[in-house]
């Protein structure tokens, strides 16, 4: 049987989120990176929902905070803020 890679979603950034990353330094973009790719290899499952009616979700561990919405295929993550204490 064929080796099977988990597909990893396409990880983009709103313009706010990109304003918040241009702002942090090296250390905190490397605690940020391993938590992008949680969220890219299981986007529909990483965090939780904010609101039972919203796509938005919210994932928060180790003083990182990340909300972005998922596509409907899981193959794109639009990331809308960025938090990193």
């Amino acid at each position: 049987m064929p080796d099977r890679r988990s597909r990893r979603a396409t990880v983009l950034f709103h313009e706010v989120a990109e304003r918040q990353l241009a702002e942090m330094d090296d250390a905190d973009l490397a605690r940020l990176d391993p938590h992008l790719d949680t969220i890219a290899l299981d986007p529909k499952n990483a965090g939780v929902q904010t609101r039972p009616d919203s796509p938005v979700r919210d994932y928060a561990k180790d003083g990182v905070r990340i909300a972005f919405v998922p596509t409907v295929l899981g193959t794109i993550v639009l990331v809308a803020y960025v938090e990193v204490r």
